[in-house]
């Protein structure tokens, strides 16, 4: 019996590409922007051109749900490695605008001399040089014309051999039938697995965390709004740090500034404190455990495709409830009043600068605690003398030190069969 968890397939970059653009492939960008610096792109052209390889991608197929009629709908492909290729073939080859770090859209031109047959990357002097192709998204699109493209170098550059660049241009619009290796992991293995799979595969040894996978699946949703709802983590982290970024989301995102989330991190923009800027991994704990009382964000992964622990089958009825709930753990995390209440309260127990805030979990659970005394109705002056006592005390036991997940979990549960200010009460006496 074969112990195989995956499978390996040599894909065209034409059919990958046709795959992206179908959505059959989805790019969840894991919250990076594109980073690649465009010299790396001229790179990768270059290295197909000599007919290098150029490594292999991961994608994790989503699991096949059980739609509301009973019929089955087979999860797409979700890229969790090779993100950044297949992105700067989308931007060289075709001609796609990408998001850079600093979140503008651009455009990456790759030049090419078929004379020299070398690649660079584009600029004012070259694109002004006869010599050069000045973008080879040219010689890609759907409705190019080699015998045109020929004819029209040549009279630019009468002395070129057309016969020359002819076979070299032949030979460039060839690299879309290069190669490229897909490993697929299968789609019934835990998180816990592709994990590893991905760190000892990866020989960046970047490795993913459980909230990079969260995000993935968010990112490659659109059924259920996931990819909107991504952009509202990414841009919230980013705006809590750099207010000044507001005018950038707000004229060069029109979709996401038309959204419901937009007025809602609007405040940011006028906020300077830095006492609590949380990453996206602190707004999926935070937002994930005060709405679903679980505190293992595998969980969180598990849930939005779907899956019923009960009959360990996947429904698309519970992927859509668990983004429902998901969006309203985050629009309560995003709350102005809710965030400057626990930013307030810290500061009232004597915790005034960033650097005294001893870890960002115990912050992460004093939010949390905050968020379920708001549901539980506990008045406001007994929810923030409880915050500040929860969070001095699990600043001094080190009780999110450890192994957060399990806390964050052990701690909700009790505060779910027991109610809110029981558990706290029990736990700080002790």
């Amino acid at each position: 019996m074969s112990t195989q968890r995956y499978s390996v397939t040599p894909q065209p970059i034409e059919v990958l590409l046709a795959w992206v653009k179908s959505g059959e492939i989805a790019i969840p960008e894991i919250q990076r922007p594109f980073v690649w610096e465009p010299t790396k792109v001229r790179n990768l052209l270059d290295s197909l051109y000599a007919g290098y390889p150029v490594g292999y991608l991961i994608a994790w197929r989503n699991p096949t749900v059980k739609l509301k009629d009973g019929t089955l709908s087979a999860g797409k492909r979700i890229l969790i490695d090779g993100q950044q290729r297949v992105t700067a073939l989308m931007a060289g080859l075709l001609g796609r605008e990408v998001l850079t770090k600093d979140y503008e859209t651009i455009r990456i031109r790759i030049a090419f001399h078929p004379q020299e047959e070398k690649f660079e990357v584009s600029n004012p002097a070259i694109s002004k040089d006869a010599a050069w192709i000045p973008d080879v998204a040219v010689v890609f699109a759907a409705d190019a014309d080699l015998i045109e493209l020929i004819e029209d170098y040549t009279t630019k550059n009468p002395s070129a051999d057309r016969r020359h660049i002819g076979k070299v241009l032949q030979k460039l619009k060839m690299i879309v039938n290069n190669h490229l290796g897909i490993i697929e992991l299968a789609e019934d293995l835990d998180i816990e697995t592709v994990t590893e799979i991905f760190i000892r595969v990866n020989s960046a040894g970047t490795a993913l965390s459980q909230a990079d996978f969260a995000m993935s699946k968010i990112a490659a949703n659109e059924s259920y709004g996931g990819n909107m709802l991504r952009k509202a983590i990414d841009y919230f982290c980013h705006l809590a740090i750099a207010p000044e970024f507001y005018s950038k989301i707000k004229n060069g995102d029109p979709a996401f500034a038309a959204s419901e989330f937009f007025p809602k991190l609007s405040w940011l923009k006028d906020v300077n404190d830095d006492l609590y800027d949380p990453s996206y991994t602190d707004m999926l704990r935070v937002a994930f455990t005060s709405e679903f009382k679980r505190g293992k964000l595998q969980d969180l992964v598990a849930l939005l495709s779907g899956r019923n622990f009960e009959t360990k089958q996947y429904e698309a009825a519970i992927a859509e409830s668990s983004f429902a709930r998901l969006k309203t753990g985050i629009l309560n995390f995003m709350n102005k009043t809710h965030y400057d209440r626990l930013v307030m309260t810290l500061r009232s127990a004597g915790f005034i600068d960033s650097r005294i805030i001893g870890g960002q979990n115990a912050v992460n659970f004093a939010y949390i605690v905050y968020l379920l005394g708001r549901e539980e109705k506990v008045p406001a002056a007994d929810l923030e003398s409880l915050l500040r006592r929860w969070y001095v005390m699990s600043i001094l036991t080190g009780r999110y030190a450890g192994n957060p997940e399990t806390s964050f979990d052990q701690d909700v549960r009790q505060i779910g069969a027991n109610g809110l200010l029981k558990h706290t009460e029990v736990v700080i006496a002790a």
